[in-house]
């Protein structure tokens, strides 16, 4: 069994890291809120994450071949849900809903 005073300098040494972890970010946040450079990236990076994953996603789509036709009406519905509605969620239900209905029912293997 170790001895008192190492129990007790493991746990202050595990606190003092659990307490510097936890501080660490909010000490990093102070000079970015100031940032024009992160005032600039979190009206912009949204949008531009948006259009990479779309076109992660769809790059090696055939767009030829009538399966594509799935992906291709998701992206359609969660589109046009976002500009009726702008609401992130019920686009991204709706365009997710679309592709598993038509993916599991019209265009099933």
């Amino acid at each position: 069994m170790p001895d008192t005073r190492y129990a007790v300098a493991a746990v202050l040494v595990s606190a003092a890291v659990t307490w510097a972890l936890r501080a660490l970010p909010f000490a990093a946040l102070t000079p970015l809120r100031e940032s024009a450079t992160a005032r600039y990236l979190s009206a912009h990076m949204p949008a531009g994450v948006m259009v990479v994953l779309v076109v992660y996603c769809l790059h090696d789509l055939p767009v030829t071949e009538a399966r594509a036709t799935a992906p291709l009406a998701a992206l359609a519905v969660t589109v046009g849900l976002h500009l009726w509605r702008r609401t992130a969620l019920l686009s991204i239900l709706g365009g997710t809903a679309t592709h598993v209905i038509l993916a599991s029912t019209v265009f099933a293997h």
